[in-house]
């Protein structure tokens, strides 16, 4: 009997250990996942997400490159989903800060391309067939991804294009979409209680006239004749009006952006805004800001994502951006670029004013002596087919270490290896102050299709006020996420001199990096107010010249412009350059603009408001 009591004991012990001891590891799972997640009050574009690997084919070999475009971003009892050209699935978030990816269990999302997506009671409706004709697809449980259809297939003559799906306040359904560079955006009321049948033919609504709207010329910079497209439709009601978005003039130039149209009616007619365009992005690292949707936080404040351009590996080559948008109290929508890709504060972290997000964290990292020990020399470099020049602005064929800091995304440094022995190290010139920093990698001859469950990159990062004694910064030597466009807030800031990238391991043959940034403050004198500020309009009333005398001590400068005083909603950041010309004009109407300089300690008082007829 007492042995029997002894087995008892011994058993029950051993029971409670093995409770114990499953209840400490599902802990430490539990911490695991949750230090994977970043509680930051910040972000900064482009959005780091795990963009999916597309390809195309040059010289009958494949070719590789990361692709995220056309963003659909609805939000669903308050959670956010976004639905993103051809990647195998979709993202959620709770606070657009943590994007989680969804593969969803049915077989649509394999190729859906610029997908629609909204709201509709107690489910999401998704349409974007690659063949321009399909069935709506919904689903109530959009973290499950058990989508279904049981709805009619959409197959007007010409097949649908970008297709943008809206419910309104009485439930009744439209449809918008067109994505050509000769017929218009169009429009059909779709049967909500009878399988989502259109309700007769599609309706133009209206297309581009880029011979009045300067922003819609195509082309890098807006130089180029050839015929715009039109594309991208999103619907937004304020209030009593319906603003219909659009993107123009092409995806693969740094001017690519979203005008609206408006009118009373789903169905128009519809007015061209005078403000026009919202969302554009034209000059900073990443440039453009087109074919986006616009969606509502929990908090009650609008955001515009956009698609920004890289072009290199290929035309489609693209990321996403999010931007603080809204409406003033005039109606005129608005969306905010300026410093756009800087950081800025998150939908949940308050702030005074919702349209100015703007952290006021400068870059410290601009063209900084910066050195490494694994430079690329090669003669293998990988360049555009001839035909291809179309859709290139600049061939790229060096890949030296001072690309790393050039604040051109186009642009980038290819190490000659790796492996964890690689390091770049920044000299910021004197101690500042860093709160955070950025890595961008590139992909140089990448041969990853897909999405690859493995995917990462490993790499710590220090800092140093010496270059002797070192601190690190973040160790992300055993990261298992993929962090494409990795953004590092600091919980405290830094004073330091010196920045150092610790290479460990990334999925790609290749290290490469297009840009290495260093986001704070100096503790010097930011610079002065821009003097001698001028604008000329030219006999084209589409283009203007801007001037102002350069200031060696700014970094840059960012010119606003619009159609009120007190609404410059429209910027443009251009480094060094103390002119230009801004093209992005809407010939029947007169503007106001003014510009400011920056450097790494702040930002100057804007100069004196000019209006031109």
């Amino acid at each position: 009997m007492e042995s029997l009591k002894k087995q008892l004991i011994y058993t029950v012990l051993i029971f409670c250990l093995s409770c114990q001891s499953e209840a400490k590891k599902e802990t430490t799972e539990s911490l695991a996942i949750e230090e994977t997640e970043k509680h930051y009050k910040t972000y900064c574009n482009p959005l780091d997400i795990d963009y999916s690997y597309m390809s195309h084919y040059r010289a009958k070999n494949a070719v590789s490159y990361r692709s995220g475009a056309d963003p659909a971003v609805v939000n669903f009892k308050g959670k956010y989903f976004m639905f993103v050209t051809r990647s195998h699935g979709y993202w959620m978030s709770d606070d657009m800060s943590n994007w989680k990816f969804i593969k969803p269990q049915s077989w649509y999302f394999n190729g859906s391309n610029a997908p629609a997506a909204v709201v509709k009671g107690d489910k999401i409706l998704v349409y974007g067939d690659p063949s321009g004709r399909g069935a709506i697809i919904e689903t109530d449980n959009p973290e499950l991804g058990d989508w279904k259809t049981n709805y009619a297939v959409l197959n007007p003559p010409g097949g649908i294009q970008d297709p943008d799906l809206f419910v309104d306040d009485d439930g009744r359904v439209y449809l918008y979409e067109e994505s050509s560079n000769k017929w218009p955006i169009r429009a059909v009321e779709l049967d909500a209680e009878n399988y989502y049948v259109p309700m007769g033919e599609e309706k133009d609504l209206f297309n581009l006239d880029p011979e009045n709207h300067g922003w819609e010329r195509f082309g890098q910079d807006h130089r180029s004749d050839l015929k715009p497209f039109i594309e991208g439709p999103w619907m937004v009601k304020h209030g009593d009006t319906y603003y219909l978005e659009y993107g123009a003039p092409g995806t693969q130039w740094n001017v690519y952006a979203d005008g609206v149209y408006t009118s009373k009616s789903p169905l128009g007619p519809f007015e061209y805004a005078p403000y026009n365009p919202i969302s554009y992005k034209p000059g900073g690292f990443l440039k453009g800001s087109g074919h986006g949707s616009t969606v509502q936080d929990n908090n009650g404040n609008y955001w515009h994502y956009a698609t920004m351009a890289i072009s290199v590996n290929y035309k489609f080559e693209r990321r996403l951006g999010m931007y603080p948008a809204g409406f003033e109290g005039n109606g005129q929508m608005f969306v905010n670029t300026a410093y756009g890709d800087y950081p800025h504060y998150l939908p949940d972290t308050e702030v005074d004013n919702h349209k100015q997000r703007f952290t006021g964290w400068m870059l410290l990292s601009y063209k900084k002596p910066v050195k490494t020990n694994s430079p690329l020399v090669t003669d293998d470099i990988n360049v555009v087919d001839e035909s291809e020049k179309g859709y290139m602005q600049e061939q790229i064929r060096e890949f030296d270490i001072a690309k790393i800091n050039d604040e051109e995304i186009r642009s980038y440094w290819v190490s000659q290896s790796n492996n964890d022995s690689i390091y770049v190290e920044v000299d910021l010139g004197k101690k500042m102050n860093v709160k955070a920093v950025q890595i961008n990698f590139a992909d140089y001859n990448s041969t990853i299709f897909g999405r690859p469950d493995d995917l990462r990159q490993q790499f710590t990062i220090e800092l140093s006020i010496d270059g002797k004694t070192w601190e690190t910064l973040a160790d992300y030597s055993e990261n298992e996420k993929d962090m494409p466009h990795a953004y590092i807030e600091l919980d405290t800031p830094k004073d330091a001199r010196y920045i150092r990238y610790n290479h460990v391991y990334c999925s790609n043959e290749y290290l490469s990096i297009s840009e290495f940034r260093v986001f704070g403050n100096g503790y010097e004198n930011k610079p002065e107010e821009p003097s001698n500020f001028k604008v000329e309009r030219q006999v084209d009333r589409r283009n203007a010249d801007l001037s102002w005398d350069k200031d060696e001590k700014a970094t840059g400068y960012v010119v606003y412009w619009g159609i009120a005083e007190d609404k410059l909603n429209l910027s443009v950041l251009i480094y060094e350059d103390a002119q230009y010309e801004l093209r992005a004009l809407n010939t029947d109407q007169g503007y106001y603009m003014q510009v400011e300089a920056f450097n790494e300690n702040g930002i100057s008082e804007k100069s004196d408001i000019i209006y031109i007829e």
